[in-house]
């Protein structure tokens, strides 16, 4: 893929394969998130008109499965080192910690809904730290 191909390509990447801004990280992994909950709500829907299980009844922490995805991606594009490590293990804490905080918050929705939130702001939570957080730490760590 030529460097032209490259930048207009979503999202944008730098020559190691990292995603070049927060916003296309962002964009990508709440695209995924979104996809996730459609995929959940359209299983939920079908289980229910068959008459297994009422509606919302699924977790709907599934649906960060596709974000998580993205961000695995985007840890293994970084070179080995404290740098990625650190940013990913404060990501995942302070994102886990606020999706439950925002769960706890939504406690009388269905789970599925409960659940899809929380999924939301740990997506958000972590990308920005990440993104934030491995730039600054590998411009630190050399």
């Amino acid at each position: 893929m030529s460097g032209e191909e490259q930048q207009r390509a979503f999202p944008r990447r730098d020559a190691e394969g990292r995603i070049l801004t927060l916003g296309d990280l962002l964009g990508v992994s709440l695209a995924g998130l979104v996809i996730g909950v459609l995929a959940l709500l359209v299983f939920e829907w079908a289980f229910a008109t068959i008459g297994d299980s009422g509606f919302g009844g699924t977790n709907g922490w599934l649906a960060v499965i596709l974000p998580l995805w993205l961000f695995w991606d985007e840890f293994r594009a970084w070179e080995f080192g404290a740098a990625r490590v650190v940013a990913a293990l404060a990501g995942i804490a302070l994102g886990v910690l606020a999706g439950l905080l925002a769960a706890g918050l939504a406690s009388g929705l269905p789970a599925l809904f409960t659940g899809a939130l929380a999924a939301a702001v740990f997506t958000v939570v972590y990308a920005v730290v990440w993104f934030h957080g491995v730039h600054w730490l590998a411009r630190r760590t050399g």
